[in-house]
């Protein structure tokens, strides 16, 4: 059977197919379970997450209300500019809401936590720091409604934040270790609560001052894709020379970027529910186009030879394999049925998913549903052979009254296993050891 947490517990841990949990969030509880195997305590992190996501039918009907006058001014702006591209901007604003925008991620070599924690700051947690209890926080006047973040790969501590206007990019600084700031760069960052320093070494300036809404590295950290709601078109950063190239398919707002973990796919979405597939050798692309409404997660697996993806209007996934090695794009799209989320939560929508990169764990998250599960994040054990299968371990609670998960995401290079991460809307980031690997249990 899988494992639920009943109403008033929290979640820590799994231990082989068994999510354990305790009457109360604390570390006392972590050092019980886990920290016995691992030898590490995630301590919580606190945020103040009513910035982040407001709560009520109050605060929905506002939206709504903002929403359609956001169309109606729109609208004017149309027909006074002569031009359409406002037009597709209202509704991609709403749908931004139905994104995951991947707003916590962990430093792939290091055990580094950073989320967003409020509309114009970032939160990082080094828990390999003796002084890692006590998180820093990054606000700077360049850094204005963040949107998503992501670690950049082989490039030491270096992070990139998507926001309006650009990208922010950071970098730790030590005595006797002062990364470069490029020419132009005010760096006059309020980093507090860490021994480390953290420098605004660069920002790259999104065109027409767009708010960038969709960030991945490729996996040898020097090329930055971005993209925006705003735009039919995303940019390939050269990061080390700060010089940007526009790349375009299509119409309509893009709504995710995602590269393979080989460097020689990349995957595109937009809101009108068409997506693309490119190889990265020149950059020549497969439109595809779904009935579902438009893919809300990407997720590849560890060889680069399949993508896992979300819809907007699905409770079921779907996972595209490639059927040649690159550059070839011949691939087929195959269904990927979750019956669970459908018969135990009575939920029609994923909202968010997350695939460790062992490609053994699912993590996904849902729209609406019964009373009992709302607001759970549901965890899978995944088998590909070569297609995918999974099997249902159970669900996880966050901590306080009615808590959603805003984002997850998992540390790709974790030794010991899966470790998932989840921002939830009661105001804590959460990290949950997922154990079950004969060689790590004792």
């Amino acid at each position: 059977m899988p494992s639920f947490p009943q109403p008033g517990t929290v979640t820590i841990c799994e231990i082989n197919r068994e999510l354990v949990t305790a009457d109360h969030l604390g570390d006392d509880q972590a050092k019980d379970t886990y920290a016995k195997i691992l030898g590490t305590v995630f301590s919580p992190i606190p945020f103040e997450s009513d910035s982040l996501l407001g709560t009520g039918t109050e605060q929905e009907s506002v939206e709504r209300r903002k929403g359609s006058l956001d169309i109606l001014s729109a609208a004017l702006e149309a027909l006074l500019s002569g031009s359409l591209r406002p037009l597709l901007q209202p509704a991609d604003v709403k749908l931004l809401n139905g994104i995951d925008l991947h707003s916590v991620s962990w430093h792939d070599h290091k055990q580094i936590l950073a989320f967003v924690s409020a509309p114009h700051q970032v939160t990082i947690c080094d828990y390999n720091d003796s002084d890692g209890k006590s998180p820093c926080i990054l606000s700077h006047e360049s850094q204005k409604d963040v949107k998503i973040l992501e670690w950049r790969p082989n490039g030491g501590k270096t992070l990139s934040v998507a926001c309006k206007g650009g990208i922010c990019i950071w970098a730790a600084s030590s005595p006797g270790n002062i990364p470069p700031v490029r020419s132009g760069v005010t760096s006059n960052p309020l980093s507090r609560g860490s021994v480390t320093r953290w420098t605004l070494v660069d920002f790259l300036q999104s065109s027409d001052s767009e708010q960038i809404t969709a960030l991945s590295w490729s996996p040898d950290g020097r090329y930055l894709a971005s993209a925006s709601y705003e735009s039919s078109s995303f940019t390939i950063w050269d990061v080390s020379q700060g010089l940007g190239t526009p790349i375009r398919r299509g119409l309509g707002g893009i709504s995710l970027l995602k590269w393979s973990p080989s460097g020689d796919y990349f995957f595109s979405a937009k809101f009108d529910g068409t997506f693309y597939l490119w190889e990265t050798s020149t950059w020549t692309s497969e439109p595809w186009s779904s009935k579902n409404g438009f893919v809300t997660g990407a997720t590849w697996d560890p060889d680069g030879c399949m993508v896992l993806l979300s819809f907007s209007e699905l409770s079921s996934l779907g996972s595209i394999h490639f059927t040649s090695k690159p550059p070839s794009l011949d691939a087929h799209l195959i269904p990927v049925e979750l019956p669970e989320i459908k018969l135990l939560t009575d939920s029609q929508v994923i909202e968010k998913i997350a695939w460790d990169a062992s490609g053994e764990r699912l993590a996904v998250s849902y729209k609406d549903g019964d009373e009992q599960y709302k607001g759970l994040v549901a965890v899978f054990d995944v088998k590909r052979n070569p297609l995918i299968s999974t099997s249902l371990v159970g669900f996880i609670r966050g901590p306080a009254d009615n808590p959603k998960p805003v984002a997850f995401s998992f540390h790709d290079k974790f030794k010991q296993g899966p470790l998932l991460s989840v921002c939830w809307s009661s105001g804590f980031c959460c990290t949950y050891p997922l154990i079950f690997r004969s060689n790590i249990l004792p």
